[in-house]
């Protein structure tokens, strides 16, 4: 991340002096022009060290120095100091002070002081910030790969992981694309930077904007204190954007130019900075119809579509679900407190024949639901649920001609709740019948169902359907 330092100093040459020990690739440093004014705007402002002579703290500074120490996100304070007190170099210290230190010293010693205290601070803030997974849980080992399709696609992670381009990841919900993202920072040279991961699609257009750039003081309503954004802690790192489909389209235009000058600017700020960040980007989304719909930005599109990636679906790889369930069941075993060993094979005939709609998230799910409810040391076919071993759904007309068979579970909800579930029911048949119909154009299926494009692809991701499973086979070859 960028490292904020404040240098508040009344002499030229001290100011020029601090600029250059603490310059780096990783700091943005500010020299306060009116010292007066500071300790009422410092409140305000979101920095890392500030670095301020002993002249300048007069009258109720120790006060002021005890409040910053308070608030959540604390920066370091040095003092300069050239006498040699130890009283005041107490009082100061029992302030909030992390170090008094002699500026007449070398450019030298003084520079290696204070890098040692920004050491701590970097520290401090990777682990809070980086996502650090250990290497069991970030490693393209951990990717299960018995199916054609899963080795052919572990294959070229190595090769992307390794270099500095954009990634855009692609693949249905559940896939484990931000798993993914994980093993491409692990085994990048930026491994040893910050991961910062974002979900586009989870917070309103306002939030988003200064989560991703960052704020100042007064930007808009409730901006009491500035704010970095994820661009300025990802720096020298990763940051991830989950579902960039979902990103509004001015937002698009703004993301577009940090990605190309390197630049960012906080809402509410005249000034910019460079960052060194690596952009990968997740959908399960198709980009390119969104493209054609002007939902989303073609150069915007190009920029994140430097390397894409395709996660395999669950479906496509079969092959690997036996080995994904052995590996599941041994992980969640000591997390639930399950003393469970495997499964028969009667139940794993049903997990392969399985559709798996919600893919490999659905199945972690499905696994942990069956060794909760297991009686025994061993997962067998009672233990699953209906849908998952091949129960066929009742339809409406049966249910008018033989009330008797309406399914026991449905007279334990409510009216609505089974109203809900008899709509959700219709509404996938509906649309996979659609979509089959029109050969999987989405536009076609859009304006026959009398909606909108952006409406049904919303209702294709919560029902988890993709446009290329709809597709006749002429055209997907």
């Amino acid at each position: 991340m960028l490292l904020s330092i404040v240098t508040v100093v009344t002499e030229a040459e001290l100011r020029k002096k601090l600029s250059k020990v603490l310059k780096k690739p990783d700091t943005i440093i500010e020299s306060v022009a009116d010292p007066g004014r500071f300790w009422k705007k410092v409140s305000r402002k979101t920095c890392d060290l500030i670095v301020l002579s002993r002249d300048l703290i007069r009258d109720k500074a120790l006060d002021e120095i005890h409040k910053l120490r308070q608030l959540p996100d604390s920066p370091l304070i040095v003092v300069l100091s050239e006498e040699e007190n130890e009283e005041e170099r107490l009082q100061f210290i029992s302030a909030g002070c992390d170090a008094v230190l002699n500026p007449t010293v070398s450019g030298k010693k003084l520079g290696s002081a204070l890098n040692a205290i920004l050491s701590r601070r970097r520290k401090a803030t990777r682990s809070t910030l980086t996502v650090r997974p250990k290497p069991a849980e970030a490693d393209i080992r951990d990717f299960i790969t018995e199916s054609p399709a899963m080795k052919k696609f572990v294959r070229v992670v190595p090769r992307v992981a390794k270099s500095n381009s954009s990634v855009l990841i692609l693949g249905e919900t559940g896939v484990g694309k931000e798993r993914l993202a994980h093993v491409l920072h692990a085994e990048s040279p930026r491994s040893e930077g910050p991961f910062i991961s974002i979900h586009c699609g989870a917070l309103p257009e306002s939030l988003l904007e200064s989560e991703l750039f960052g704020h100042e003081q007064g930007a808009f309503t409730g901006a009491t204190r500035a704010r970095k954004g994820c661009f300025e802690l990802a720096h020298q790192g990763t940051i991830f954007l989950d579902e960039i489909g979902e990103m509004p389209f001015h937002l698009q235009s703004k993301l577009l130019r940090v990605i190309e000058n390197r630049e960012v600017r906080r809402i509410g700020s005249e000034k910019s900075f460079v960052v060194d960040v690596r952009v990968m980007a997740a959908t399960n989304r198709d980009l390119e119809e969104g493209v054609k719909d002007r939902q989303f930005r073609r150069d915007l599109y190009y920029r994140l579509n430097v390397v894409s990636l395709t996660v395999p679906p669950l479906r496509e790889r079969v092959e690997d679900i036996p080995a994904l369930v052995e590996s599941y069941i041994d992980y969640l075993g000591p997390r639930i407190g399950c003393e469970v060993s495997g499964i028969t094979d009667n139940a794993l005939e049903a997990f392969c024949d399985y559709y798996w709609p919600g893919n490999v998230r659905e199945l972690i799910n499905v696994i942990e639901r069956a060794m909760l409810l297991c009686e025994n040391d061993v997962i067998t076919v009672d233990d699953l649920p209906e849908g998952i071993t091949g129960h066929e759904e009742v339809s409406l007309q049966e249910l008018s001609q033989n009330p008797e068979a309406f399914p026991e579970e449905w007279l334990q909800k409510s009216l609505r709740q089974a109203r809900a579930d008899v709509l959700e029911q219709f509404e996938r048949s509906y649309l996979i019948s659609l979509l089959t119909s029109s050969d999987g154009r989405v536009g076609k299926a859009a304006k026959q169902a009398g909606i909108d494009s952006r409406t049904l692809f919303s209702k294709m991701k919560q029902y988890n359907l993709n446009k290329k499973d709809f597709k006749s086979r002429s055209d997907k070859k």
